[in-house]
């Protein structure tokens, strides 16, 4: 095993919080590719059945085209919505760097209306680290928008 194998971390980034809104609400903002467009990016592809693929597009960066490869792992309607999330480039470092993920959404009811909790796992430090901290702010901006398109959606 080299160095770089044996100092390699593997971090997650986690939100968790709970929106004033029922899971109904939220599953559907989370499962509507119209809505997902609006909260997120546009997806191409997605259906919420487990064994599709789709992909998202963003930025490109050095040999990396931008495109995120994803395929729904598991579904489990108002519950659980998880997905693989690939990308990156071997001849990148930093942005771009091979990334090799997995998103999971889980809602819970509780009183005050839904947990929702956010686990994207996976990223391997150093190579993930420009993906790691870009995304951890990302995320927090994408779950607040999240929770906007919720509330339309009541």
């Amino acid at each position: 095993m080299s160095a770089a194998a044996l100092n390699a971390e593997t971090k997650d980034i986690v939100i968790d919080e709970v929106f004033p809104h029922p899971p109904e609400a939220i599953w559907k903002a989370l499962t509507s590719a119209q809505l997902i467009a609006r909260w997120l990016m546009p997806p191409t592809g997605f259906e919420a059945v487990e064994g599709n693929i789709f992909t998202y597009q963003t930025t490109p960066g050095g040999n990396w085209d931008g495109v995120i490869h994803c395929r729904v792992l598991e579904v489990v309607p108002n519950r659980r919505l998880v997905y693989a999330w690939k990308g990156g480039d071997a001849r990148n470092t930093g942005y771009g760097a091979p990334l090799d993920t997995v998103v999971t959404w889980s809602l819970t009811p509780v009183e005050a209306g839904t947990r929702i909790r956010l686990v994207h796992a996976g990223f391997v430090l150093p190579r993930n680290e420009s993906a790691y901290t870009g995304m951890s702010g990302g995320w927090r901006k994408v779950v607040r928008q999240l929770d906007e398109i919720s509330s339309e959606e009541k």
